[in-house]
């Protein structure tokens, strides 16, 4: 039997068909068409993503017949949706990504009024301007009709209901939309109505993989199970396996994230002032930790469009990074899309220090990665005092890893190796082997990982003179002047 993983993406719509072994038998990307109004800021066009998404399964699952598909799971970016009406399904609004800004405002009187460590404790999360709340509080200052009769799904959970016709979340999208208690397990009711919101703007919350009919559209045969896998990068630290390894997952791609399961079942003062994010595991009751920096590929793919016209190939990217050996001695601060952890702070801006005659596109190229390295070793550095234990291994997935000079410096930057799955579709896997789970192929996590049978993957080293070199940049220059970068942006933007 086969299982079906698609992953809505900031960048790229993906479907991918695997045997029950976790081989790999087909897949099919379409970039993820996004649009800009003055107005509204970025969006997603509903319609657009389901026909991405519908020819990419179309693709994926042309040569598979139909009923050996066992199940099918759909991941996405989190903090991303839509309100759809609930009688006729019909969309609302656009579907606001995660990167939209313009629910800021409506951030800051939702940490006024729910946020602090009360906030923290029940959601896992501070209020920002990417979670869900803070977007439904903003279109309802828009057009205060549009909530009315409506219902909030993410970008996973419209994807499912075009395929079931039913509404459903999981709890780990639930958890990124600050209005769900993730204790509890339930949405927040009271502050929803403190804000003028009523609870039923929400869909029911259900465990990671659990199945519904698909209605038979053409697309699916009738009746396939079909589920929320969840988040996508908390899909993808599912193919770790146990949550007591060391290793933590390094998902690679516009935004880049750091992310782990974690043990407590509570959160408390540590965790607050870690600057790290928590939230519901997609696996039954764990929790996972996550620090992230939003403009990581971000970066170099800005980068890239500003050498000429046509921006810079990738192949053109390696051929200028094997120019440079060891370190620049530049130091980039990553912060295009603002400062995303301890302090998070939407002020802060990307800096680029160190400059001479003597650099050329090849340095600013390669400290791009540097910095961007620089910053996942903060953030490791931030979840080690937390975890109270080292971090040995680093699991990098995502479209990042197939930057080799980009991984290399990252293993020179932490010290120890880099691993890279031979399989690199990591949230896919995950997303199938939820599926698999869902409709008991598998009796759990364990025996889905005993299945798969993976490729050795690549390892890259780290060549300990620079590690040193890079150490003393890191500790003498990158950790002692961001506060005072953050302090002139904050400022300067006050």
């Amino acid at each position: 039997m086969n299982l079906l993983g698609i992953d809505i993406g900031t960048t790229h719509c993906k479907a991918a068909l695997f045997d029950e072994r976790g081989i790999l038998l087909n897949i099919a990307t379409i970039a993820t068409p996004r649009f800009q109004d003055p107005a509204y800021g970025y969006f997603f066009d509903p319609e657009a993503i389901w026909q991405a998404t519908a020819q990419v399964v179309a693709d994926a699952i042309a040569e598979a017949p139909p009923n050996e598909i066992a199940g099918v799971a759909v991941a996405s970016m989190a903090e991303t949706g839509l309100l759809i009406d609930r009688q006729s399904g019909t969309p609302r609004t656009a579907m606001l990504p995660w990167f939209n800004t313009s629910a800021q405002a409506q951030a800051e009187i939702l940490e006024a009024v729910a946020g602090g460590m009360a906030g923290f404790q029940t959601s896992g999360i501070r209020p920002s301007f990417k979670c869900s709340l803070a977007k439904l509080m903003w279109l309802k200052q828009v057009d205060p009709a549009q909530l009315t009769n409506s219902v909030w799904l993410s970008a996973a959970d419209y994807i499912v209901y075009r395929l079931t016709g039913q509404f459903i979340t999981d709890y780990s999208l639930a958890g990124r939309t600050f209005a769900y208690d993730i204790q509890d397990r339930r949405w927040k009711t009271s502050l929803l109505r403190e804000l003028g919101l009523s609870p039923d703007l929400f869909p029911p919350v259900r465990p990671s993989g659990t199945m519904l009919p698909a209605r038979g559209d053409g697309l699916l045969a009738a009746g396939t199970p079909v589920c929320v896998a969840g988040h996508d990068h908390i899909c993808a630290v599912t193919t770790l396996g146990d949550s007591a390894s060391a290793a933590v997952l390094d998902s690679m791609g516009t935004a880049e994230s750091l992310v782990g399961s974690y043990a407590a079942v509570s959160f408390g003062q540590a965790e607050y002032d870690s600057g790290l994010s928590f939230g519901c595991h997609v696996l039954p009751d764990q929790l996972y930790w996550l620090g992230g920096l939003s403009s990581s590929g971000g970066s170099i793919e800005w980068l890239r469009g500003q050498f000429n016209d046509k921006g810079l190939s990738y192949d053109e990217v390696q051929t200028l990074l094997a120019q440079v050996s060891g370190p620049t001695g530049i130091l980039f601060f990553p912060f295009l899309a603002g400062g995303s952890i301890l302090p998070a702070n939407s002020s802060a801006r990307a800096s680029l220090l160190g400059l001479t005659a003597k650099h050329g596109r090849a340095h600013i190229l390669k400290a791009i990665l540097e910095g961007t390295a620089f910053e996942m070793a903060r953030i490791r550095q931030l979840a080690e005092a937390l975890l109270s234990r080292s971090i040995k291994q680093v699991v990098a997935v995502g479209g990042g890893t197939q930057n080799a000079g980009w991984l290399q410096v990252k293993a020179d930057v932490y010290g120890h190796d880099v691993v890279v799955p031979a399989q690199q579709e990591a949230t896919l896997l995950g997303a199938a082997l939820i599926a698999g789970i869902g409709c008991g192929l598998y009796a759990d996590v364990t025996a889905a990982l005993q299945a798969v049978r993976q490729p050795p993957a690549r390892i890259f080293q780290p060549d300990l003179d620079n590690h040193s070199r890079y150490q003393q940049l890191y500790e003498t220059g990158y950790l002692k002047l961001l506060p005072l970068l953050q302090d002139y942006y904050s400022g300067a933007s006050g």
